[in-house]
C-alpha cells in the first residue's frame, strides 16, 4: 500500500464511502447519517468521517475538494487505504429544461471535458460501475431522475455556447468530478456512482437553490446513497 500523503486517517476508514466535495457537506452527512462518528481526516481542510451507518455497517464520509485534480487525489488514496465502493454526493447544474431545483439525479455517465479524467484514460467519457449503478437506481425508485452529466474544470464559464454544446452532446447537467470518479474506478477496480442534487438551473433562465431546499436535499441525497451502499454486492463483485 502506497502510504497517503493528503489523507492523515485518525479513525478507521470503511470500504464504502461517501463522497461529497464540500467539507460542510461532510461534516452534515456525518451527523445525520453515522452513529457516533469519529474525524477520519482533518489534513488539509478535507474533512472526513468513519461511523456506523443506518444498516450498523461501518461507512465513512470523505469530502473531496473542488474539481477534479482534488478528486483525484483523495479517490487514490482512499483506495490506496481500502475503500471498495464510492458514491459521489455532490451537487450540479441543470441545463435541461425537464430536470428543476431540488432533484436527484443519478449520473450514469460523465463526458469527459476536465483534464483529469482525460489524463486518467477516459477519453470521451466514463460510465458508472454497472452493479452499483443497478443499486443506487432500486434505491431511489421514484425519487431520482438519470442521465448523463458532463464533468468540466470551470465552475464560472464565460462562454456563452458552452451550455448548449454540452446539452447537444447528451448531457442534463454540469459538475466537476463525476468523470474523474468513474475514470479512477475503472482503472483502480473499485465500484463507483454518482448522485447529484440539482443546486443551479443554468438553462433556459440561471436560478439557485434556496438554503433550506439545499439542506434538505443534501439529507435525501445522502439518505439515497446510504441506502444504495447497504444493498448487498452480488459474489465476486466489489
Amino acid at each position: 500500500m502506497t502510504r497517503p500523503i493528503h489523507l492523515e486517517p485518525t479513525a478507521e476508514l470503511a470500504s464504502r464511502v461517501l463522497l461529497p466535495g464540500d467539507p460542510g457537506r461532510a461534516l452534515l452527512l456525518a451527523q445525520a447519517l453515522l452513529d457516533r462518528p469519529k474525524m477520519f481526516n482533518h489534513n488539509r481542510g478535507l474533512w472526513g468521517y468513519s461511523g456506523r451507518g443506518p444498516d450498523g455497517e461501518p461507512l465513512t464520509v470523505q469530502s473531496t475538494g473542488m474539481g477534479g485534480p482534488s478528486a483525484a487525489i483523495v479517490i487514490s488514496e482512499l483506495a490506496d487505504l481500502g475503500a471498495q465502493r464510492l458514491i459521489r454526493v455532490g451537487t450540479c447544474g441543470s441545463i435541461s429544461p425537464d430536470l428543476v431545483l431540488g432533484e436527484l439525479l443519478i449520473a450514469t455517465r460523465a463526458i469527459a471535458g476536465d483534464g483529469t479524467s482525460r489524463a486518467l484514460g477516459a477519453g470521451e467519457g466514463a460510465s458508472a460501475t454497472p452493479e452499483l449503478l443497478a443499486d443506487v437506481t432500486a434505491a431511489a425508485g421514484d425519487g431520482a431522475r438519470s442521465g448523463i452529466v458532463a464533468s468540466t474544470d470551470l465552475f464560472y464559464d464565460e462562454r456563452p455556447e458552452s451550455e448548449r454544446e454540452w446539452w447537444h452532446a447528451g448531457a442534463v447537467a454540469l459538475e466537476m468530478e463525476t468523470a474523474t470518479l468513474f475514470a479512477l474506478a475503472h482503472t483502480r477496480g473499485l465500484a463507483a456512482a454518482s448522485v447529484l442534487l440539482v443546486t443551479d438551473e443554468i438553462l433556459p433562465v440561471r436560478k439557485r437553490i434556496d438554503a433550506d431546499a439545499l439542506r434538505a436535499g443534501e439529507h435525501r441525497m445522502g439518505e439515497l446513497a446510504v441506502r444504495a451502499l447497504a444493498r448487498q454486492p452480488e459474489p465476486g463483485v466489489v
